[in-house]
């Protein structure tokens, strides 16, 4: 059985920006996690949170691993 590691936020974007990261991670076989707490609430029925907000989160025990890929992401992709 595969210990559950503590989810850790690696990243705050646009939906399509955070897609994008969460791709680049799976193609070295991490998972990850994706928060969009303004359309969770409008789905729940409230009105909140900032839109353009989305969160990526991965385990802590892959972030090793990932923290070249977000740094050259974040790098690539600033605005």
């Amino acid at each position: 059985m595969k210990r559950i590691d503590k989810l850790v936020k690696i990243y705050s974007g646009t939906e399509v920006t955070v897609i994008l990261l969460k791709g680049r991670l799976e193609e070295i076989g991490i998972n990850s996690t994706v928060k969009n707490g303004y359309k969770s609430g409008i789905e729940a029925g409230f009105v909140g949170g900032v839109q353009s907000a989305v969160d990526l989160f991965i385990q802590l025990s892959d972030f090793e691993r990932a923290e070249p890929i977000i740094r050259d992401f974040i790098s690539k992709n600033r605005s």
